[in-house]
């Protein structure tokens, strides 16, 4: 395992503080402020702590309220909403300085058998020969300051390969479409509800920024903000991050300064393992406008 794959999981593994209440440490990634990512990967963890241990996560539904100091830990009070006899119900409150920063409704279900179809899976190229993130980034070497070219050249808990990478500083516009293979940086504990929290995490990365890409803008456009206000997420089959799982992520819109995401995450099987779908604020400052 690497090191931090394993300081994520040691992160996605909480203090438990009282009863429904939990406490997770913060990592900072470079973004000024809390990884939404991380803040869903705990919010998950202290919800499944609560739930008989046969239920597994099948939907959460999140808000992102205030942006999440990296400096801080997070308290997590989970409230119990409903225990049913297949379903169990529950309720996230992310709390820092007094004040909450997120809030996640999640559902969690026994095993049961039933209908089964899903979508068919993109045919793209996979992931033998593609570049994996750190690769990217020394190919932008002289175009991104010295401190960031290192922050995404690090290790990484995560491997993702873009299928058709394009250059963040370029002003190119393109189809708002966007393929990558992840998997974890190592091998992954024998629990399934660890492999949830995981891939809750990996759903933030490379998707809102799908819907800057037919506007020609990205993170490193001057003037150009970007931050998550929702994001919802089905767990349909049975995670599995030692294998390369295919996101596939499409934005049918954009407007009101918001833009909106969807994505689905298939096995090399073809399977369709989940789905997700995000809005978030996609605007670019009067000063730069002017």
């Amino acid at each position: 395992m690497s090191k931090a794959l394993d300081n994520l999981l040691s992160l996605l593994s909480l203090e438990q503080i009282e009863m429904g209440l939990f406490r997770g440490q913060s990592q900072d990634l470079g973004f000024g402020h809390l990884f939404g990512g991380q803040v869903m990967g705990q919010a998950l963890s202290a919800a499944k702590q609560t739930v008989p241990s046969s239920r597994r996560v099948h939907s959460l539904h999140s808000y992102f309220l205030r942006a999440g100091d990296h400096n801080k830990p997070v308290i997590y009070d989970v409230e119990n909403m409903r225990d049913g006899g297949s379903f169990s119900a529950r309720r996230v409150q992310a709390i820092q300085n007094g004040r909450p920063i997120f809030y996640m409704s999640c559902s969690f279900q026994e095993p049961e058998k039933g209908f089964e179809h899903h979508d068919v899976m993109p045919s793209v190229a996979g992931p033998d020969g593609l570049m994996n993130q750190q690769q990217l980034a020394e190919s932008m070497v002289g175009k991104m300051p010295k401190a960031l070219l290192d922050r995404l050249k690090a290790d990484s808990p995560l491997e993702m390969r873009l299928v058709e990478p394009s250059d963040p500083f370029s002003s190119k516009v393109s189809e708002p479409v966007r393929y990558v293979w992840l998997r974890a940086s190592g091998n992954m504990p024998d629990n399934s509800c660890i492999h949830d929290y995981l891939l809750a995490y990996a759903s933030d990365f490379n998707f809102l920024i799908t819907a800057a890409q037919p506007h020609g803008v990205s993170f490193f456009t001057p003037g150009m903000r970007m931050a998550t206000i929702d994001h919802s997420m089905w767990f349909h089959r049975k995670v599995d991050l030692n294998e390369w799982l295919l996101f596939c992520i499409e934005s049918p819109n954009a407007s009101g300064g918001r833009g909106f995401v969807r994505g689905q995450f298939f096995n090399q099987n073809g399977d369709l393992i989940a789905s997700a779908t995000q809005e978030g604020l996609l605007r670019m400052t009067e000063e730069v406008k002017q």
